[in-house]
This record gives C-alpha cells, structure tokens and sequence, in this order.
C-alpha cells in the first residue's frame, strides 16, 4: 500500500496561479483522452483537484475518480459531488471487479508510484480486452528535464515500451511541446535551466516555483478549476517512434491498449 504523500504542495491545483503553457498543457492533455474515452467506462488516478473530470464525464458512459491523498479527494468531492464519484485509491491496489473498465487515466502521477509495476499489472486485471491506459510523463530524456520531489522513476518512451509487456499491451507513444514552437526567448533559456538544474538550485515548492515563473513569464493565471472545449486551439501529439528515446518533446503521451 503507497503512504498518502501530500502532493498537494507540488501539484498545481485548480486555482492556483500559473503559466498560459501549463493551462494549455492541463486542457491538451484531456482533449487527447477525450476520444479513448467516449462512451466508455473511465477510471482516473492520482485525480488532483480534478480539473479534467467534468470535460471528460460528458465524454464517457461512466466516470470515477481517485486519489491516495485524501485532501485531494475531499476537495473533488466538494465540487463534483455525484457528478463524479471520487474516492481515495492507491493506484497498486485498484478497488475494481476483473474486467470492469476500459480505460485507466494516470496523467503526471506514474514517476510517483513506489511499484509501477504493480500499478499495470492492476491496469491488465481490471480492463476488458481493448481496454485502454493513457499516460503523460515530463519528459526525463530531455536535456534540461527536472524531476519533481517525491518522484520515484521517470519513464520515458523506451521504459514505457518495456512497463508495459509487449505480450499484454500494445503501445502508442505520442510527443507534445516542442522548443521549435516556443518564443526565441524561452529557446534561450534552455541551457540556463539546464545549469539550474545541474546544480540543484531549481525550486522545489509551488511557491518558489510561482516566484520564479513570475520573473521569467510575467503574469500569470488561475488553473481552471473545470475545464471545458475551446479553452486551446487543439491540435493533436505528433506519433513518436517507440523504442528509441525522444529528445524533441517536452511531454511523451502513451496510449497501451490491452490485448
């Protein structure tokens, strides 16, 4: 059983002041799962405050939610209600029925599980046969990757491929955010945050990385607290090549269908 490890003062939650980049990351990354998700039976982990849980509950036959913290559950519950029935899991211990779900959710939480292992073998039990797990991870193979505290093990796309046996899923891995896309100045800073990194002087609370965010981007805005179509001008993730590690995007997307 994983402690309940309060993410909450790593985790930006639905309000708190952020960069237009990580808005649109928390919308981008929902719009992609929206379509595994339509008309299925949904299951998130490691929810947070659970912003993507309305866009998507319009998407799905049935949608949960679940947290190992929780204060992030009670917080889900206080706005969703029975909107979204929320309750507190560890993600290496799925409280389901065999084959009750067909697709799983973990955005931004895998680096935390103590036992990922254990957490795809639940993932293999609890979906039906073409059942989807969607996952997003910072990207550890690029060169100024910077992991975040209480994290365990990064998986980029050639871990990813192994996480998930080749003879159980069958893997799709997706790329988001480029440095070609970003303004010439944030280009400029890549080898600075990457020295930052190196040395260890990188912020480690939301609240130190908020001061930093405001020198370097300026103003900032509120994380939704739901968000909703229309918020970013979508486009989807490039396909990636499984097996070789991708150095060009800041985010990997997988998607392991079980067989």
């Amino acid at each position: 059983m994983q402690t309940a490890t309060d993410f909450t003062t790593i985790t930006e939650l639905a309000g708190d002041e952020v960069t237009r980049q990580q808005v649109a990351s928390a919308c981008h990354r929902y719009y992609w799962a929206a379509p595994y998700c339509k008309e299925k039976d949904v299951l998130e982990i490691a929810c947070g405050s659970g912003f993507g849980l309305g866009y998507l509950a319009q998407q799905a036959r049935s949608i949960r939610a679940g947290d190992i913290n929780p204060a992030s559950v009670a917080r889900v519950n206080a706005y969703y209600g029975d909107r979204v029935p929320t309750q507190v899991i560890d993600a290496q211990a799925l409280p389901f029925a065999d084959s009750s779900l067909d697709v799983i959710i973990i955005f931004e939480a895998l680096y935390y599980l103590g036992a990922p292992s254990a957490f795809v073998a639940e993932c293999r039990r609890v979906l039906r046969p073409g059942g989807h797990v969607l996952v997003t991870n910072s990207n550890k193979d690029m060169p100024d990757f910077n992991p975040s505290p209480y994290s365990q093990t990064y998986h980029g796309v050639v871990e990813l491929g192994r996480l998930f046996d080749p003879t159980t899923f069958f893997t799709n891995f997706f790329g988001y955010w480029t440095y070609e896309t970003a303004p010439v100045w944030q280009r400029a800073l890549v080898p600075v945050k990457k020295a930052v990194v190196a040395m260890n002087l990188m912020p480690k609370t939301m609240n130190g990385k908020k001061f930093l965010k405001r020198i370097v981007f300026g103003n900032l805005v509120p994380m939704p607290v739901e968000i909703a179509e229309g918020m970013i001008d979508y486009t989807p993730p490039a396909q990636i090549p499984a097996g070789v590690p991708d150095r060009r995007h800041r985010v990997v997307y997988c998607a392991a269908q079980r067989h």
